[in-house]
């Protein structure tokens, strides 16, 4: 089944017809009562488990993907920011991600202050989840033309179990911005200086990154305790004086 994305912003364009005009006509002539009873269809089988289908190879853990889109130089709270995260999917297996990330736009492709969100399922992708509150993330600066071949490495590298450090993955992000763009790694625990250390070797690893590349450890407590909810792209002001990653 061809996964359906929440936002028009993540979808690459779709020239199938399948979405005609009189498609479109006869939606909007469907009873209140059809519409009720579509929306309780889809929300039951929203909170069905998501499993490998037959034949396919199935992951370690089920991932899910999020996406958020907001404002420049609007402050969001915390609530505000939850209810702008959309979710995209859930997939459990090498074959669901696949039929995922075919689907969607590239973050090279993405305009704006956009967010792509790979997190395990069940850990939403906010500061306070219970799995992210005590740990933190890794952060690189990329010079546009880089994010989507080092999100496509880095998810892969995640998926693959690359990173060799158990439980402590929580996701990835890749922030769209207009100067430049954002990857981080998250894991939970922040104080574990040997598994962050080992994230940050295999992060160098699997991105191909220069030894001379600027890498940044921050906690989320740190992150919590600056105003605003701007997320990474508040470091742009934090650290102005580092160079961002150029890799040829």
């Amino acid at each position: 089944m061809r996964p359906k994305l929440t936002s028009p912003d993540c979808l690459k364009d779709d020239d199938s017809g399948d979405h005609d005009q009189n498609e479109e006509n006869n939606a909007q002539k469907d009873s209140e009562k059809e519409r009720n009873e579509r929306d309780r269809s889809q929300s039951s089988s929203k909170r069905k488990a998501v499993v490998p289908g037959p034949a396919e190879h199935p992951l370690q853990y089920n991932y899910t993907f999020w996406y958020s889109r907001r404002t420049p130089g609007r402050p969001t709270s915390s609530q505000s920011y939850e209810q702008n995260i959309k979710q995209i999917g859930t997939f459990a297996s090498v074959e669901q991600f696949w039929r995922f990330y075919s689907h969607m736009v590239r973050p090279g492709d993405l305009t704006g202050h956009s967010d792509f969100h790979l997190f395990k399922e069940g850990i939403k992708p906010m500061w306070e989840d219970d799995a992210n509150k005590n740990g933190g993330k890794w952060i690189i600066r990329l010079r546009k033309g880089l994010a989507s071949r080092c999100w496509e490495n880095l998810i892969l590298a995640m998926l693959g179990e690359q990173f060799m450090v158990g439980e402590e993955i929580c996701g990835a992000v890749v922030s769209v911005r207009f100067q430049e763009d954002i990857i981080s790694i998250w894991n939970k625990t922040a104080s574990d200086q040997a598994t962050t250390a080992r994230i940050r070797d295999t992060l160098r690893r699997v991105l191909n990154l220069p030894p001379n590349t600027i890498m940044e450890y921050k906690t989320h407590t740190d992150s919590i305790k600056m105003p605003g909810r701007l997320g990474p792209q508040r470091l742009l002001f934090h650290n102005l004086w580092k160079t961002r990653l150029n890799v040829p």
